[in-house]
Formats: structure tokens, sequence, C-alpha cells
């Protein structure tokens, strides 16, 4: 009698509710309909030119929209690396998460200017000489970063696989077991040591899978009997 009591308490379990969205995710969907209405309130009702009454609105509605997507988009880039994170590894979920929060940061800047009735055309002119001038000479990093991007979408191997790669800027083929990656170079362990990558030469190249790196040399490998 007493096991079959002890069987009927373990029979029923009670639901566990679904998550349907972490907190993060859940924060950063709140704060972006804040942003929202507080992009709508400025533009209607609004006017950084105006009486009393509408230079409030309009400063009340710039700083609530600064404050809801700063929020908004710190979660989002959080929620997006944490996810990222268990299927790409840590390095390439903190590229996407970069490449939010600066995507994010430069939309949220123009929109509140445009709110403050601040000319964003004479802006983007200059931004965009300063981004020539800066683009001719970083050229070769920005290349590296973009193939970064690339190779993070594509996904032709992860941190930890065993690869070989054939180019004629490395020589000829290479093998090495892939160690770290990072915004402008990966890390191969080759029986030579540690080598650094650069990403453009690795995007250039064809790369497959490879047989794991041999021992360095003047190390010995133990003998079976």
């Amino acid at each position: 009698m007493r096991i079959w009591q002890r069987t009927l308490d373990h029979v029923t379990v009670p639901p566990r509710p679904l998550a349907l969205a972490s907190p993060k995710l859940r924060g950063a969907l709140v704060a972006a309909v804040l942003a929202l209405g507080c992009l709508v309130a400025g533009g209607v009702w609004g006017n950084i030119h105006g009486n009393l009454h509408h230079r409030v609105v309009a400063g009340g509605a710039a700083a609530g929209f600064v404050l809801a997507s700063l929020v908004g988009i710190r979660h989002t880039a959080n929620e997006f690396a944490r996810v990222l994170a268990a299927r790409t590894g840590v390095t390439h979920a903190s590229i996407v998460r970069w490449l939010i929060m600066v995507v994010g940061y430069l939309i949220a800047t123009f929109a509140t200017l445009d709110l403050l009735s601040v000319p964003v055309g004479h802006l983007l002119l200059g931004g965009a000489l300063t981004g020539i001038i800066i683009g001719i000479a970083a050229q070769q990093s920005l290349g590296n970063i973009f193939a970064g991007i690339v190779l993070l979408l594509a996904r032709p191997f992860n941190v930890g696989d065993d690869i070989r790669i054939r180019s004629g800027a490395l020589g000829g083929e290479l093998l090495g077991a892939v160690s770290g990656m990072g915004l402008t170079y990966v890390t191969l362990v080759t029986a030579d040591g540690p080598l650094s990558v650069p990403n453009s030469v690795l995007l250039a190249a064809a790369i497959g899978p490879g047989k794991p790196a041999a021992p360095p040399a003047g190390q010995s490998s133990r003998s079976t009997m």
C-alpha cells in the first residue's frame, strides 16, 4: 500500500510554463515600443522651434527616445550574442553584438537629431568625406573586418576544427587547428606553433577539413610497443 501511494505521488507532475522569450528580449521589445511612441509623439506634437509647449514636447520625446533606444539596442545585442554564442562561439557572437550596437547607435543618433530639427544633411556630407578618408587609410584593416563578417556568415570552419588551407598568398598548403577567431585574424595551431592568418587571406583561399597538426619539432611522440 505504501509503495502504491508513493508511486501515485510521483505520477502527476505540474507542467512548467513555457518561456517564449528571455527577459532581455522582452525588455528590448518594450523599449522598442516606447522608442517608437516617443518618435511619433515628437514628430506629431513637438517642434523645437515652436512655442514653449511644443519645445517641451520635442525635448521630452527626444530624451525618452534616446533612453529607450539605448536600452533596446543593448538588450537586443546581448540577446543575439547569447543565442549565437552556443552555436558559433563567443568570438562570432561578440562580432555580431558589436555590429548591432554600432548600427543601432547610428540610427538612434540620426533619429534624435531629426527630432531636434538639426540639419542632418550637412552632418551626412561631412561624415561621408571623413569616412572616405578613413576608408582609404585603413583599407587593409577594413578588408579584414569585412572578411571576418563574411566568414562568420558562411561558417566554413569553427573554433576547434582541423582545417587545410590552400592559397598562393600562404605559399602552398597549410594544416592547422583553429584556436581563435577575431575581427582581423584567425589563429591556427600548426606543426611549427601558433600562426595568425588575416581574414582576407582565408576568404580568398580554398579551405577544407584537414588532419590534426603534427606535434612541433623536437617533441617526441610516444611509441607503441
